[in-house]
């Protein structure tokens, strides 16, 4: 499934959410986690930890709005970490590739694996070089992920991965068929061990840095903006653009 173009701009404003789901999706058949997030020797921060979020639902927001996902793992005895797209169903995080790639093969047999999403919302310009940071949400979900081969969940997760990043796409463009499904992995990752990090706010200045009035200290705040569609150069000029990639770039 190819990216959506984006631009990430930096501008002096507060960070836009994410443009909604589209409602054409169905309702989500898995269930929610009513507890917070339960601390692991995984999950458990050991450096700012003040900035650690137990609200399982902030776990659900980061995932919502994030377009991509990096996913950790060993593979043939080395450490690796690649992109890859990804959509939450209730407390299931699925993410797809293809069948060909010994990583999702290794993905799929049981491992430990690990998949993070950030969100960058800031650059923080502090007194001092030191304290120079980013405030940004984070979230890191541990655990081994599982084949997802059964066809009922494998179109559903497939449907979630195409909401996540294109919504509305499901039922506007051709569906894969046969072959191409038979090239396409899918793995499920339970949310059951996870943490979010958030950080957020002005500089963290040094009590004698807050008299130096001859720097500037704040922040640049970062978000990320839909440009207007841009038709591929093979289709009708008279074609109009579908609401659900329309809306999707306005304010």
């Amino acid at each position: 499934m190819p990216l959506v173009s984006a631009m990430v701009s930096l501008m002096p404003t507060s960070p836009q959410p994410r443009a909604t789901r589209s409602s054409s999706a169905p309702p989500s058949s898995a269930p929610l986690f009513s507890t917070p997030l339960s601390s692991t020797a995984r999950s458990t921060l050991t450096r700012k930890q003040d900035r650690a979020v137990a609200d399982r639902g902030e776990l659900r927001a980061v995932l919502d709005a994030g377009l991509f996902c990096h996913l950790a793992l060993v593979s043939g005895g080395s450490p690796l970490c690649v992109p890859t797209g990804y959509g939450r169903d209730g407390d299931t995080l699925y993410l797809h590739g293809s069948t060909g790639s010994g990583n999702v093969r290794t993905a799929a047999g049981g491992v430990d694996i690990c998949v993070t999403v950030t969100i960058l919302d800031g650059i923080v310009y502090a007194r001092s070089l030191n304290n120079h940071t980013m405030n940004y949400r984070s979230a890191v979900v541990h655990g081994a992920a599982r084949a997802v081969t059964e066809e009922t969940e494998r179109d559903r997760a497939l449907r979630v991965i195409s909401d996540h990043l294109a919504p509305g796409s499901w039922d506007y463009a051709r569906r894969p068929d046969a072959k191409e499904l038979a090239g396409v992995a899918v793995l499920a990752l339970d949310l059951t061990e996870a943490s979010v990090k958030v950080r957020g706010g002005d500089p963290a200045e040094q009590p004698a840095d807050l008299d130096r009035d001859d720097v500037w200290a704040g922040v640049i705040d970062v978000r990320t903006v839909f440009d207007p569609p841009r038709a591929a150069s093979y289709v009708p000029a008279d074609l109009p653009v579908p609401p659900h990639i329309a809306d999707r770039t306005r304010p």
